[in-house]
């Protein structure tokens, strides 16, 4: 990155997003700067992209467009590759127009091109197409991810989902809990694909590990609707294990980005635990069963909850105790639920 500008708005211009002097201001700084490459940090309406790049004449992207690039090098298994791809078409489809001379075209044949159909008509319809296409496939793996959870819900096997933001360590707890051999790295959504482990609990007890994709600040709707199916797995779970980096000075908005997730997902009433990760990065001297420092730690982030457990996934501190909350929750939701059904 070459450089920066931000710009105080009470909200954006419909043309140009900026205000018609800062967009001036930009378009000089590529005389000093020489950028290639202009990124916004909010989404673009495809009129406000397409009226900046004349103005700069160079590319323009969006918030949306650069996470969907980051989501296509980080999805590895085949329905995470639908997913991102019917994220990107979607994100495509409206924003035709005097761009993506790259795209694919149709050969000439039989029912390629109507009568006096344009270019970008048939481009359009090539993409609708691709979306019904791929929004099949989806709903097809959808349906047998249902079939599963039900079997695996007859079998009477609890099943724990990581959440958090990303990079907050979901991928090193999950390692360091079952040996899973995930990648991790310190980066944006490194992992993409929903992972699943067995674990034996302190009580002996058997349950499901799932680790799922990382959230993050203003995620695209286009992005959330895209991996409905594998935010499903939230839903059915018995627990939500929410990991907070709370060595990130950050961890407070993260922390409540993930919560206005949950509830928009309608999973605000889950029965969660929060984990409070990489104590180890804090320095001093904490202890995994320190339940003042606890209280103190979820009074800074805001979290909603009365407990959580301070662990090091990369260490490997605290997580037995973090395991018996974790015990001590599924059992107590056990019995809850079986006094319900007997009343």
């Amino acid at each position: 990155m070459v450089g920066s500008i931000t710009q105080r708005m009470a909200a954006p211009t419909p043309a140009y997003y900026l205000g018609k002097g800062k967009l001036e201001e930009l378009a000089l700084l590529k005389e000093q700067l020489g950028y290639d490459l202009v990124i916004f940090d909010d989404e673009l309406s495809p009129a406000q992209q397409r009226n900046v790049e004349r103005m700069v004449n160079t590319k323009v992207i969006d918030r949306t467009a650069l996470i969907l690039d980051i989501f296509a090098g980080r999805a590895h298994t085949h329905e995470g590759r639908l997913q991102v791809e019917l994220a990107q078409q979607e994100y495509l489809l409206p924003r035709l127009a005097g761009q993506w001379p790259h795209l694919e075209r149709l050969g000439g044949g039989i029912g390629t091109r109507g009568p006096g159909e344009t270019q970008l008509e048939t481009d359009r319809r090539l993409i609708q197409r691709r979306i019904q296409h791929l929004k099949g496939e989806i709903e097809s793996m959808r349906k047998h991810r249902a079939l599963y959870r039900r079997r695996r819900s007859e079998q009477g096997i609890p099943v724990i989902a990581l959440i958090g933001y990303t990079n907050a360590g979901k991928s090193t707890l999950l390692n360091s809990l079952s040996n899973a051999n995930v990648l991790v790295e310190d980066k944006l959504f490194a992992t993409l694909d929903p992972i699943t482990r067995r674990l034996v609990l302190p009580n002996s007890n058997q349950v499901l590990l799932t680790d799922t994709v990382g959230f993050i600040q203003k995620l695209p709707p286009t992005v959330v609707a895209a991996f409905r199916a594998t935010l499903e797995e939230l839903a059915e779970a018995d627990l939500l294990l929410h990991i907070v980096d709370i060595a990130s000075e950050t961890a407070p908005q993260q922390c409540h980005t993930v919560e206005n997730m949950l509830s928009d997902l309608g999973l605000a009433e889950n029965p969660r635990l929060i984990a409070l990760n990489k104590i180890d990065l804090l320095g001093g001297e904490l202890k995994p069963g320190d339940e003042e420092t606890v209280l103190q730690l979820i009074d800074q982030i805001g979290a909603r909850v009365k407990t959580a457990a301070l662990i090091s996934a990369a260490k490997g501190w605290g997580l037995k105790r973090m395991l018996e909350l974790v015990a001590e929750i599924l059992d107590n939701n056990r019995q809850s639920r079986r006094s319900y059904e007997n009343s």
